[in-house]
């Protein structure tokens, strides 16, 4: 077997492969022989057919056969031989081999790339350190007495904050659009739920009071005979309605399910609810930054193979999430950057474990399994099933592994305190 490489790229090879011709030859033979002492032709004995009517009847196919078997077998031991890690899967196309008779192939592939990794003492991370005052604990409060408000009716113009209650019609050059129609819809003045100009138009309105005005449509507004245009509105208001927040106290708790312990209790869970969501935002942030880091300092040729099928993976993730079976309706372009981000990362993670000897942590593989199964009712047993499932370990590893990896960036980097607001922080 004759083998020669060059270099059609960063990371592309361009490796020809020459088999001789005696070698097909041989093979083909062999198998002839083989297939002569079973085959079944018309006005023969099994075992008595002769070699030249073997050859006319099988010859051919058993040609093609052995030529693409030896084409995949001289691929593997020609990668082995020239110390080549492929990317993926060759692109093979035919030659004419020297002696006519031969096989001859051109194999063009991507290699993986040669990762050194360096500067990783200079990892720099600004750690989140959050602070959780009264004003936040009071405002976190306030959403949530929000979510169990009331609407009282009131006698008089409405304001920001109210809810109106409506009829509303639009029409454009007289002739009404499309989901411009609506019966007693409530609209909550300052939530943004309608156009702008229609919002605005609903302030300092009674109950009984009818008005029309005109609403511009956005340029980018999702129905396009209602681009940029100005549509004419009426509306009829049925009520004002202002905003009632159950007081503070023990009946809060209750409405929040919190039967022992009332209002103290209850103002306690909600601050610690408050601390594990800024943790596991710092903990999400400086992991960001680790992971920007370790990219940023080692810079990599990336195989254009493992980028396409990671993109093509993302798309099938993104489809799943919505429900929708065809992937193909997402462009693939739009995954490319985080295709490219995840390569580099997986390349450099691989490498990092590689060098520190970094193995699986299996109490951590455990603790991953724990905080997956949080959320049922009979955690303990899900945990149980899960571990003594091999398949599902086998997807929990990697991840512990990637995340062990970058525990120890993090560890031989550099840690400074960045001290925020939790507001500041959580609506950053």
């Amino acid at each position: 077997m004759q083998v020669s490489v060059e270099s059609s790229g960063k990371l592309e090879r361009r490796m020809r492969v020459e088999l001789p011709a005696a070698r097909i030859d041989q093979e083909v033979s062999s198998r002839l022989k083989s297939v002569g002492k079973t085959a079944k032709i018309k006005g023969f004995r099994p075992g008595k057919v002769p070699p030249k009517v073997v050859q006319q009847r099988y010859g051919k196919k058993i040609r093609e056969e052995v030529r693409s078997e030896l084409i995949q077998k001289s691929y593997t031991d020609a990668v082995i031989q020239e110390k080549l890690n492929p990317a993926g899967g060759p692109r093979i196309e035919a030659e004419s081999s020297k002696d006519g008779g031969g096989l001859a192939y051109v194999a063009t592939f991507e290699i993986m790339p040669d990762v050194k990794l360096s500067k990783l003492d200079k990892i720099t991370i600004k750690k989140p350190e959050v602070s959780i005052g009264e004003k936040d604990l009071d405002a976190m409060v306030e959403k949530l007495r929000r979510q169990k408000a009331t609407w009282k009716e009131v006698d008089r113009k409405s304001a920001e904050g109210d809810r109106v209650v409506v009829d509303f019609e639009g029409t454009l050059k007289g002739e009404p659009i499309t989901g411009g129609k609506g019966t007693e819809t409530p609209v909550v003045l300052g939530q943004g739920q309608m156009l702008g100009d229609f919002e605005k138009a609903l302030y300092g309105i009674q109950a009984g009071d009818e008005k029309s005005f005109k609403v511009k449509f956005p340029k980018d507004y999702q129905v396009e005979e209602l681009q940029g245009k100005k549509v004419d509105f009426s509306i009829t208001t049925y009520r004002v309605e202002e905003e009632v927040l159950p007081p503070v106290d023990d009946e809060l708790a209750k409405l929040f399910e919190v039967s022992d312990g009332g209002i103290e209790r209850f103002l306690q869970d909600v601050k610690e609810n408050m601390r594990r969501e800024a943790d596991v935002k710092i903990n999400a942030d400086v992991r960001e930054q680790v992971i920007d880091a370790l990219i940023e300092s080692n810079q990599i040729d990336i195989p254009q193979t493992l980028k396409h099928q990671e993109m093509h993976a993302i798309q099938r993730e993104a489809m799943q999430r919505m429900g929708i079976e065809d992937a193909e309706q997402a462009p693939l372009e739009g995954f490319a950057e985080l295709a490219e981000k995840r390569v580099r990362l997986g390349l450099l993670i691989r490498q990092l474990i590689a060098d520190q000897g970094l193995t699986v942590d299996e109490q951590k593989v455990r603790a991953r399994v724990e905080d997956m199964c949080a959320g049922y009712e009979n955690a303990a047993d899900m945990v149980s099933m899960y571990m003594s499932n091999p398949q599902i370990v086998q997807q929990v590893e990697p991840m512990v592994l990637e995340q062990q990896a970058i525990d120890w960036l993090m560890e031989n980097g550099k840690i400074t305190a960045n001290k925020v607001a939790f507001a500041e922080f959580m609506d950053s």
